[in-house]
């Protein structure tokens, strides 16, 4: 049963068997709300031909969401301690991300962030009292020193994002900017000395997990496309090939990355810092797939006013760009060899080829998906060294 009180202090980097609890996937659940309204606003802004301000607006949104994810993800992965005020405070949590995707519409249309804002006030106020109170019960002055530059970095970055709401338009992307790198400043500053017990297992099953829900997004968005386009169109002979290319790269997405052990990369703060933050890069660019995938449909049935080309190249790149930040983030790692280390880059490149194939783009786009994950099972299977490692680490 549920303790109402206990002491929030620091749990063990070393824990066996540490995994995600019933109320981090509880939490993980509320995000797609917003990952799916900042995806809807993406393919209402490209398939109308603002694709340049539609992907800043996304970029911009996108990092919002995931921020708002990392701050809770890893502070509950060092100190979680599951009472009754720690889930009250994590539901405080997600009623300010539930405030955020319904700010999302504004924010892409007017560039109005308020209801973000009001989002992230929630938030930050419940996380700010976790940190507080992580502060109170530390034995050790240099953790209860970083718990109180975390509490006080997190409410002086939200004060500064007031200034998002006066600026001037054309000056707010600027402002954005500026806040985003000080938000992810604030964790280097107040680890310097002390750093969290965040669990390495435990972090890279929570990013697994928002990573399946991205991609699970996309397959979503895809499926509410296709058939949107086989009602209202008739055009299944047009959408099939589409949807059947997008089937075969949110596959391949998903084995090759969680093909290697990515705990293993987790071994140091600074390690952890690059590989965290890298991710926003495949966090969005696997969300963006399902938009693209979308927008390609609405291309083929003729109701967004684009060409082929750009429709199809809203999934060959963010697909592409998919596969570089896996290799580079930890996928590389893993490599025995010239051979492996080149299948993910030129799996890349080759998929940003496909997208001057017409409306075949998407359809040899996940040809070359699913041919990238047979070479390197091909490749892994002959190459002893390779097999060793694996065990070794697996182990």
């Amino acid at each position: 049963m549920t303790q109402p009180f206990l002491p929030l202090t620091a749990r063990s980097r070393g824990e066996a068997h540490r995994t995600a609890t019933p109320l981090e996937l509880f939490f993980d659940l509320c995000f797609v709300v917003a990952v799916a309204q900042a995806g809807a606003e993406l393919v209402h802004a490209v398939a109308e031909g603002h694709a340049g301000e539609g992907i800043l607006n996304y970029a911009m949104v996108f990092w919002a969401i995931w921020w708002a994810w990392m701050n809770f993800t890893w502070f509950a992965s060092a100190y979680d301690n599951d009472d009754v005020l720690y889930r009250g405070l994590t539901l405080v949590q997600i009623a300010g991300v539930l405030i955020l995707a319904a700010g999302v519409s504004r924010a892409f249309e007017d560039h109005d962030f308020l209801v973000v804002y009001i989002g992230y006030v929630v938030m930050r106020l419940a996380l700010s009292s976790q940190w507080l109170r992580a502060a109170h019960h530390a034995t050790d002055a240099g953790e209860r020193t970083m718990c109180r530059r975390y509490a006080g970095g997190v409410v002086a970055c939200q004060v500064g994002w007031t200034a998002l709401l006066f600026a001037p338009e054309d000056a707010r992307p600027w402002v954005f900017l500026v806040m985003a790198l000080a938000e992810m400043a604030v964790p280097v500053y107040a680890e310097k000395d002390v750093t969290t017990h965040w669990h390495p297992h435990h972090i890279a099953e929570r990013y697994g997990l928002f990573t399946i829900i991205v991609l699970g997004e996309s397959v979503a968005a895809a499926t509410v496309a296709v058939k949107s386009g086989v009602a209202e169109n008739d055009a299944l002979g047009e959408v099939l090939p589409i949807a059947a290319g997008g089937l075969l790269i949110v596959f391949a997405a998903w084995w090759i990355y969680f093909v290697v052990p990515a705990h293993d990369r987790l071994t140091s703060n600074r390690q952890g810092f690059l590989w965290g933050y890298g991710h926003y890069l495949i966090f969005t660019s696997a969300a963006a797939i399902g938009a693209g995938l979308e927008i390609a449909v609405e291309e083929a049935v003729g109701k967004a006013h684009l060409s082929t080309l750009a429709a199809s190249s809203a999934v060959t790149i963010p697909t592409a760009l998919f596969l570089l930040c896996v290799w580079l983030l930890h996928a590389r790692y893993f490599k025995v060899g010239i051979a492996q280390q080149s299948v993910l880059p030129v799996s890349a490149l080759a998929i940003l080829m496909c997208t001057f194939a017409g409306h075949w783009a998407i359809p040899a786009a996940g040809l070359v998906a699913a041919a990238t994950v047979a070479v390197g099972v091909a490749l892994t299977a002959t190459n002893p060294a390779t097999r060793r490692t694996t065990t070794d680490i697996r182990s």
